[in-house]
């Protein structure tokens, strides 16, 4: 059984027992959230799709850590201008692992 999640303005396609790394959430550490934005749940082959979201299905995920990700080095320059502007960036994520997912 596998959803289609939404959250942090990305789409993620789930599976029990799967870890991913989503845009940060508020919570702790071992924290157990519940995500109710679920676009679509599929089953072999069945595949029940939202009109937003499935009403009444949730995931259910624990937060296993924070973190950043790598930096993205950020390079601008004008040539023959003498302009150089160097920039950096480190976005940071939640890792979950997926516990249930439900109807």
């Amino acid at each position: 059984m596998y959803a289609v999640i939404k959250t942090g303005g990305k789409q993620y396609k789930v599976a029990a027992g799967e870890k991913i790394k989503v845009e940060q959430i508020a919570a702790d550490v071992g924290q157990e959230i519940v995500i109710d934005q679920v676009l679509a749940i599929g089953n072999g082959d069945s595949l029940t799709v939202g009109t937003p979201l499935v009403a009444g299905a949730s995931v259910k995920a624990t937060v296993v850590s924070h973190g950043k990700h790598d930096k993205v080095r950020i390079f601008k320059m004008r040539r023959r201008k003498h302009y150089q502007k160097h920039g950096g960036h480190r976005q940071c994520y939640t890792e979950l692992e997926i516990g249930a997912v439900g109807v």
